[in-house]
């Protein structure tokens, strides 16, 4: 991949606002608001309601929902609601925008070749699958019992975002820095470099199932889950399956396993990679895991101990960024190569 530091820093930024689309989303949802909106223009819904009757039309689909036949809410509240979840959408149509425009101007200036160009546009594609998705996610508000985003179409939706977001910074550094640095004798430090982006990722989907589940408000104790070790009737839904998607105490166990087991294996990387003559950039993002997977824990412990959702929203704001910080590291010893046998010899 040819180095351009523009094109790089471009989808660094677009990475950031996908940051600030988890932000939109996730206060959407933690104050209720994920099925407010229950219509979608994708080129005309950064329009906002201009009088009483796009109100009232509005207002009458949001009085079709299930939360609103468990809740019901005046005007006034529903313009509450109606605002989180429009300026969200709106943002995602600006980040359209801003990968688009910039996209077109650097194609025609001949600094996006084929082979990149046809990597991002899969990228954009990815980005509106997700914009579609979303859509799909709010209309299951019409279905019968269904008060706020299900799980199963929640926890796909955060994790595509973030398989986005590691797209757009892997690239994005990968143009700024094209040529990887070698750095001999760092191949296990980038397999558990890589072991922890994964984990991180997955964690990340189980944290989203028990937010959207109500598994934060059961077992609110730590070690243990109000004195199991196991949460009684694990798999006591059927199909065996859902019981990983919407048995609360099913989902808050893996997520606690998943956490520890997370949090070991980032603070044993970044521990390595403190330890090893690397970059001062690269060192840093070590030093950056190892803070924000520490917090991390913390945050999670005091979230599930207090059953507090607004803190839980924090928790998912800096998993984020620790995700972040995992895909830097990792991408700062994709040039690690064994140390050759002559320097093992002469040692």
């Amino acid at each position: 991949m040819k180095q351009d530091r523009a094109v790089g820093t471009w989808l660094l930024v677009l990475a950031c606002m996908v940051f600030g689309m988890v932000v939109g989303g996730g206060h959407a949802r933690t104050i209720g608001a994920g099925f407010s909106i229950q219509v979608w223009r994708p080129f005309t819904g950064f329009i906002p309601p201009l009088d009483a009757t796009d109100w009232n039309q509005l207002y009458k689909l949001f009085q079709q929902t299930s939360q609103y036949h468990a809740h019901p809410i005046d005007m006034a509240q529903y313009k509450a609601l109606f605002w989180p979840m429009f300026l969200d959408r709106c943002w995602g149509r600006f980040m359209a925008c801003v990968f688009l425009v910039p996209f077109a101007v650097f194609l025609i200036k001949g600094r996006i070749q084929r082979k990149l160009a046809l990597w991002l546009g899969f990228i954009f594609l990815l980005g509106a699958g997700q914009a579609t998705y979303g859509w799909y996610m709010v209309q299951t508000g019409m279905e019968p019992g269904v008060l706020s985003p299900p799980p199963a179409w929640a926890a796909p939706h955060l994790m595509s975002a973030m398989a986005i977001m590691f797209l757009l910074l892997w690239t994005g550094l990968s143009l700024r820095n094209a040529e990887p640095v070698r750095i001999e004798g760092a191949t296990t430090l980038r397999v558990f470099s890589t072991a922890t982006v994964a984990l991180i990722w997955v964690t990340m989907g189980f944290g989203a199932l028990v937010a959207t589940s109500g598994a934060l408000k059961v077992f609110n104790t730590f070690p243990s889950m109000d004195g199991h070790m196991l949460p009684p009737d694990m798999f006591g839904q059927a199909p065996f399956w859902m019981n990983f998607i919407t048995n609360k105490g099913t989902v808050q166990f893996c997520h606690r396993l998943l956490a520890t087991i997370t949090a070991l294996t980032a603070l044993t990387t970044a521990v390595m990679g403190l330890r090893m003559k690397l970059p001062p950039v690269t060192r840093d993002l070590f030093l950056l895991l190892g803070g924000l997977v520490s917090l991390q824990y913390v945050l999670g412990m005091a979230t599930l101990v207090l059953g507090n959702n607004e803190l839980g929203f924090v928790h998912e704001l800096n998993a984020v960024l620790l995700f972040a910080s995992a895909i830097g590291a990792r991408h700062g010893v994709r040039g690690a190569v064994a140390v050759p046998a002559g320097a093992l010899a002469a040692g």
